[in-house]
């Protein structure tokens, strides 16, 4: 059987394409990894007690109604969906790997759509500094998602460090949630302002301004915040009992029992690069993104990304792009001509721009500082397969021309993250030994699956007369 739009991912861009392409008459099935929509920015928002819901504003409630609108149409929904591969097809129909893992066990299936929408979001930007695989050190988002999902918060001394928004919105919510934040070491380079204020006057015309000040006055009035932090280590044996860090060369020590990094997100590409879509360097937000039109169109046919995973834009941006690419499907696939699309997608596009207005300038402001992203000497950069940055350092000044080839020597990306932990990060210092840039180098290649799967899962993909052909000879 196949359906007409099998789309990715339940965050706003998910939501909003899916029940998008169901309003229009289109078969649709959301898979979503997760057991409950919402993705990353709105987490159990349908399950969410009211006085903890209270803690992340009302962008975090608008997203129940986006949930209502979803189960309200005729979409189907998939939960505890892992979406481990995707290719197009020789009919142009686009195959997905989907594991449902319901109640613990996993049942495997090959999904065929005529076309699909990728919608994965975002993922954490890594953060390797000495220290950084300890006992106590963890990212800002996944401190987040044990307080959306469970009520979790951490204990004892907490120190946030890192860069962005995010960073500073964290730090608020934690504080209302009744965490005691020791300090907030901000990791913006000197200078750095100024070479952002070119982009201020959109910024200043823009929904972030007034948000961007009364958060930071409010985290400000609660917690010490330390700016142009330009090193930054954590300390310990068994887990991490301090952070140390410098201000213009001068070191200082905090104790901590938990310390928070976060410097920004990037798109998660793995699904969209496995299925070969193009991909390309964003140098102002120093990452790899897919190469998409304005509708979401990649270079592989009857594939479309949105939201953050499309390069990031935040959520009211996202939500635009999952319908502008629900639109451009519909289109595609006949159910509407192009004349219903633009006129549908007028509203869409100026949203998304009001959404875009003042991004370029916490892009430029917030880029985190080659320190950060290029770490030195015997710092971890694949934590998975124990490889620091003078290993890949060295492997590239010996000829190692990329990560794909880093692989083979040292396994960095070989792990259980299959790389998503280290790649931006051996792509940068390989490009920096080489001395070219990081678009030329290129990051890991993306194979099927792209997701951990069990041998159970693996042994329940459907046997096909083409799969058969390939391992059996007559």
């Amino acid at each position: 059987m196949t359906i007409d739009v099998a789309v990715v991912g339940a965050g706003p861009a998910g939501l909003a394409a899916a029940t998008r392409c169901a309003r229009l008459g289109l078969a649709t099935t959301l898979f979503d990894e997760q057991p409950a929509p919402g993705g990353q920015i709105w987490r159990g928002v349908t399950a969410i007690p009211p006085d903890r819901a209270r803690l992340f504003g009302p962008e975090y409630a608008r997203g129940e109604g986006e949930v209502d609108a979803l189960l309200a149409s005729n979409a189907s929904y998939v939960p505890n969906a892992a979406v481990w591969s995707s290719r197009l097809l020789a009919d142009a129909t686009i195959e997905l790997g989907v594991s449902v893992r319901a109640g613990g066990a996993g049942a495997t299936r090959m999904v065929r759509a005529r076309a699909a929408i990728l919608a994965p979001g975002a993922q954490e930007r890594p953060f390797a500094i000495p220290g950084w695989t300890l006992p106590g050190v963890m990212t800002l988002g996944a401190t987040q998602i044990l307080l959306k999902t469970s009520g979790v918060i951490p204990q004892g001394r907490v120190v946030l460090a890192g860069c962005g928004p995010l960073l500073w919105l964290g730090a608020a919510q934690l504080m209302d949630a009744g965490v005691a934040v020791d300090a907030l070491l901000e990791t913006v380079p000197r200078g750095r302002l100024r070479e952002a204020l070119k982009h201020a006057p959109a910024f200043m015309a823009s929904p972030y301004f007034r948000k961007g000040l009364d958060l930071a006055r409010r985290v400000r009035r609660r917690t010490r915040v330390v700016e142009f932090v330009d090193a930054l280590a954590a300390d310990g044996d068994a887990r991490v009992t301090a952070v140390r860090y410098a201000v213009d060369g001068r070191e200082h020590v905090l104790p901590v029992d938990h310390l928070l990094l976060h410097q920004g997100v990037v798109p998660a590409i793995d699904l969209a690069g496995a299925a070969g879509c193009a991909l390309a360097w964003n140098d102002a937000h120093a990452c790899f993104e897919p190469v998409a039109d304005a509708w979401g169109g990649t270079s592989v046919a009857s594939l479309y990304v949105a939201g953050d995973g499309a390069g990031i834009a935040g959520a009211d941006a996202a939500s635009a792009r999952g319908a502008l690419a629900a639109l451009a499907v519909a289109n595609a696939l006949g159910r509407i001509d192009h004349h219903d699309r633009d006129r549908a997608a007028v509203p869409l596009v100026r949203a998304l721009a009001v959404a875009r207005r003042g991004r370029a300038f916490f892009d430029a402001l917030y880029r985190p500082a080659d320190a950060f992203r290029m770490p030195t000497g015997d710092t971890l950069v694949c934590r998975c397969e124990e490889v620091t940055a003078r290993d890949v350092v060295r492997a590239a000044r010996d000829g190692c021309v990329g990560p794909n080839q880093a692989k083979a020597w040292l396994r960095c990306g070989m792990g259980p993250c299959q790389g998503r932990n280290c790649a931006l990060t051996v792509t940068e210092l390989i490009a920096q030994a080489r001395g070219v840039a990081p678009g030329d180098v290129g990051t890991y290649r993306h194979r099927a699956p792209v997701k951990p799967l069990t041998l159970a899962e693996l042994a329940s993909v459907p046997v096909t007369p083409d799969a058969l052909a390939a391992v059996v000879r007559d």
